[in-house]
């Protein structure tokens, strides 16, 4: 586990979907500003009723679609999910040269498993230099969320995701997120580097 200094840097990403404005407001007493919203309509109906506080930051977490990216790249401060070169044009053409790039994550598929979004190990080498080339995005690093098998943790895709951001890290020098880790498994994440975690219930149930 890090120590309390490294800990300060890791930032929380409190999982607000399905959760009321009132709780997103209480949740920012706290301290918290950085909300993660898994459907797209949702997140802009909360973005608008909380757009007097700019010190929300929204960061759109969920399967990104083609039809639904100019709303993501209006609205949001961050999209978490990039997967594919698609996505990332789209995101590029819709957002506005008046805002800043929006911060970018690639999802990697980590465990190759079939049924998750995300670009695979062998390939997400490419979709990073299209990524970097694209002048209203700015590539931060990436997104994973490794398997589990039976509740177990595997630490080989923890260790795999590290490793990746590291090559990263030293190929792109705006790269310097790792988001990875939720509710479930947050000190094995931190313990291999995450600096971004989701978290969902440990806020908004307690």
């Amino acid at each position: 586990m890090k120590n309390k200094t490294e800990l300060k840097k890791v930032k929380i990403v409190a999982a607000s979907k399905n959760q009321s404005v009132e709780k997103i407001q209480i949740a920012l007493l706290s301290g918290i500003y950085n909300f993660g919203e898994n459907y797209v309509q949702e997140g802009i109906d909360k973005i608008k009723k909380l757009k007097k506080n700019n010190q929300i930051i929204w960061h759109f977490i969920g399967k990104i679609q083609s039809r639904k990216t100019k709303l993501v790249a209006q609205n949001f401060d961050w999209c978490q999910t990039i997967d594919r070169e698609k996505i990332a044009i789209l995101l590029n053409k819709y957002r506005t040269s008046k805002k800043p790039p929006i911060n970018v994550l690639i999802q990697v598929n980590i465990s190759e498993e079939p049924n998750k979004n995300g670009v695979s190990i062998k390939n997400y080498q490419q979709l990073a230099i299209i990524v970097s080339k694209m002048t209203n995005l700015k590539f931060r690093g990436i997104m994973a969320l490794p398997k589990q098998t039976q509740g177990k943790i595997q630490y080989r895709d923890y260790q795999d995701v590290k490793n990746i951001f590291n090559v990263l890290k030293n190929q792109y020098e705006s790269v310097d997120t790792l988001s990875l880790g939720t509710s479930f498994d947050i000190k094995t994440a931190i313990t291999y580097n995450s600096n971004m975690i989701r978290i969902g219930k440990s806020i908004f149930h307690n």
